[in-house]
């Protein structure tokens, strides 16, 4: 078996502490830090499909994403751009009425792996800090929130919201529909996710894109900032 399989296995069964060694092996034996990578995404890709078959649950998802970061880490220094490739920012969160984060928090370390730099603005961070960063801003953000962050950041590519309840979906497309109706709509792509959501639904209240769990909703983050 071949070092990048070996490294496309531990993440799929979420050994992270064997991950970091077989990246390195692999490094050391000549395979390309970007072929690693896309050997990481892949398998990242077979653990999304099984997580939309119900044959693994959120805490798998989790485990598998945090083994791919040990060895996104240990390749920052071999790739061109120092870390995953930067892709832009983004700002992410869970509508108003929601407090549901798990989901959330799952594609903000997808996000990590697929070169986003992730911010918590709860945290004191200054502005140099979120620059090309995946702005957090929670759980339960009001409409306005949204359109504030992103008027404060204009080099925003993405915004991303999340609703974990049918209860909140009237929120969720409030949100849309309000960020739709700004003028900086042009140049912003909306994202949206959460368990009760579909794609007739994302399609229904104008969102860019839906996806139904982390590792495609960051790969398609990847693309719409392409």
């Amino acid at each position: 078996m071949s070092k990048l399989q070996d490294v496309e296995n531990a993440v799929v069964s979420g050994k992270s502490k064997l991950v970091a060694g077989l990246v390195q092996e692999a490094l050391d034996e000549g395979c390309s830090a970007p072929d690693i990578l896309n050997g990481m995404i892949n398998a990242m890709g077979i653990v999304g499909e099984r997580f939309k078959k119900n044959e693994i649950f959120v805490p798998e998802m989790l485990v598998a994403a945090r083994a791919m970061k040990k060895g996104v880490d240990v390749l920052k220094p071999h790739l061109a751009s120092g870390s995953a490739g930067v892709c832009g920012k983004a700002i992410i969160g869970t509508v108003a009425g929601d407090l549901h984060d798990i989901g959330k928090n799952l594609v903000a370390l997808m996000l990590k792996n697929y070169g986003f730099r992730v911010v918590d603005l709860g945290k004191d961070v200054s502005k140099e800090t979120i620059v090309q960063a995946v702005i957090d801003l929670g759980v339960d953000v009001p409409v306005e929130k949204f359109i504030e962050t992103v008027k404060a950041n204009p080099d925003v590519k993405i915004v991303g919201c999340s609703a974990l309840l049918t209860t909140t979906m009237p929120a969720l497309k409030s949100t849309v529909e309000a960020l739709n109706a700004e003028d900086f709509r042009s140049h912003i792509k909306v994202m949206v996710g959460g368990a009760p959501i579909t794609q007739e639904f994302a399609n229904e209240i104008g969102a860019d894109a839906y996806t139904p769990d982390a590792a495609s909703a960051a790969q398609k983050a990847k693309e719409l900032v392409a």
